[in-house]
C-alpha cells in the first residue's frame, strides 16, 4: 500500500516545473537603454515587470523543501540598472581592504557588551567554517559541520594557516552585511534589493526552477557550483570544485551573470521577514509592485530576536539533500553580523 503515495509524490515531482510556471507571467523587459559605456565588469539589466517568488512547495510537487517565505509570487516592476558579472572576487576586496584600511567584522574581536555573559576565552576574532564530520551524521543538528574558528576570516578562509594565495579569482568569503555595504559605497555602488537580485537572476526567463532553464544538469552538464555526494560528510566534487570556484567557471545567464546560483551566498538589501511576501501582496491589492525595498524590520520566527538580512542563490554547500536553494526564487537569511565561509555579495549600480 505505501507505493501508491510513493508513486503518486513521484509523477507530481517530475510535473513540478510545469505545475509551478502556471503561475508565473511572462517578463516584461523595458525598452530603455542606458546612456554611456558600460562600467568596468557590469552588464546591464534592463528591468520591466517580472513574476517574483518560488516553488509551491506543498506535498512536494516542486522541491523536498518548503519555500513558504518565498511565496505567493508576486508581480514586480524594476527600473534598469548594472550589476556586476561575478561576486566580489579576493583580488577585488583586497583593493578596498588595502586602499582603506578596512577590517571586517571576523577581522574584530567582539566584545562583552555585545555578548554579555560569553567566556573571555570566545571574545576573540574569528568567523563560522565548514567542517565536515568524519562520519554521517543526522542532518537535523548543523552544529555538527559548523563551527566558529578564531583567525579565521577573508584573508584566512578555513583558519589562521589558511590563505587566499592561488585564489585571488575566487569569490571573497566571511562577508558581513556591513563589510559588503562597506565596499560597495567605496566603489561607488550599492548592494541590489531582492527583487533587483531575482529579476537579473531570472535573466529574462519566467517561472522556470534554475537560472538557466527547469532541468538542473541539462545533458548532463553541471550549471553551478553545488554539493555533489553524501553532505556534509564528503564533497565528491563532480562539478570540479570543491569550496568556492573561481568566478564564472559555469555559464552566464540570459543577461551575462555568472554564479547566480551556487558558489557563496549573495548578500542583498532588504531585511529578512517570513512572512514579506504576503504583507507585500496584500500592500500591492493586485498591482505590480513599483522597486519594492523589501520590510522595515527583519523577522525570523526561527529566532526572533535575530536581526537577518536575506540572502540569495546559495552556495557550494547546497545540495537537494539538505538546502536546495540554488533554485531561482527561493531565499535565504544570515544573522548581519555572522560571517560564514560560504557567504558573499555583488554589487549594482543604478542607471544615470
Amino acid at each position: 500500500m505505501p507505493q501508491v503515495p510513493i508513486r503518486i509524490s513521484a509523477v507530481l515531482f517530475a510535473l513540478g516545473p510545469l505545475l509551478c510556471a502556471a503561475e508565473f507571467e511572462p517578463t516584461l523587459e523595458a525598452a530603455a537603454k542606458p546612456r554611456g559605456a558600460a562600467p568596468d565588469g557590469m552588464v546591464w539589466i534592463p528591468g520591466g515587470e517580472f513574476s517574483m517568488g518560488g516553488p509551491d512547495a506543498s506535498g512536494g510537487v516542486c522541491t523536498p523543501e518548503t519555500m513558504v517565505d518565498a511565496r505567493p509570487v508576486l508581480r514586480v516592476k524594476v527600473d534598469g540598472f548594472w550589476m556586476d558579472k561575478t561576486e566580489v572576487t579576493n583580488a577585488a576586496f583586497a583593493r578596498f581592504a588595502d586602499a582603506t584600511g578596512y577590517k571586517t567584522v571576523a577581522e574584530i574581536a567582539p566584545t562583552a557588551e555585545e555578548f554579555p555573559g560569553a567566556p573571555p576565552e570566545m571574545l576573540v576574532a574569528g568567523a563560522v567554517v565548514f567542517r565536515p564530520p568524519a562520519q554521517e551524521v543526522s542532518l537535523g543538528n548543523h552544529l555538527q559541520w559548523w563551527s566558529y574558528v578564531p583567525g579565521a576570516n577573508w584573508r584566512h578562509p578555513e583558519g589562521p594557516d589558511s590563505t587566499i594565495k592561488g585564489r585571488e579569482n575566487h569569490p571573497v568569503v566571511h562577508i558581513a552585511w556591513k563589510d559588503a555595504v562597506a565596499y560597495a559605497k567605496w566603489a561607488g555602488k550599492r548592494l541590489p534589493t531582492e527583487a533587483e537580485w531575482e529579476f537579473a537572476a531570472r535573466g529574462g526567463l519566467s517561472g522556470k526552477v534554475y537560472a538557466w532553464g527547469d532541468e538542473f544538469q541539462p545533458g548532463g552538464k553541471a550549471m553551478a557550483n553545488t554539493w555533489q555526494g553524501r553532505f556534509p560528510v564528503k564533497d565528491e566534487a563532480r562539478d570540479g570544485f570543491a569550496g568556492t570556484a573561481p568566478a564564472a567557471s559555469f555559464p552566464a545567464n540570459g543577461y551575462g551573470l555568472h554564479d547566480m546560483a551556487g558558489n557563496v551566498w549573495e548578500w542583498v538589501a532588504d531585511w529578512y521577514r517570513a512572512d514579506a511576501y504576503p504583507r507585500a501582496a496584500r500592500a500591492a491589492a493586485g498591482a505590480p509592485l513599483a522597486n519594492p525595498a523589501g520590510p522595515h524590520d527583519s523577522w525570523d520566527p526561527a529566532e526572533p530576536g535575530t536581526r537577518k538580512k536575506v540572502q540569495r542563490g546559495g552556495s557550494f554547500l547546497c545540495t537537494d539533500q539538505y538546502c536546495t536553494r540554488y533554485m531561482i526564487g527561493t531565499r535565504g537569511k544570515g544573522e548581519i553580523d555572522t560571517p560564514t565561509i560560504h557567504s558573499g555579495f555583488r554589487c549594482v549600480k543604478s542607471a544615470e
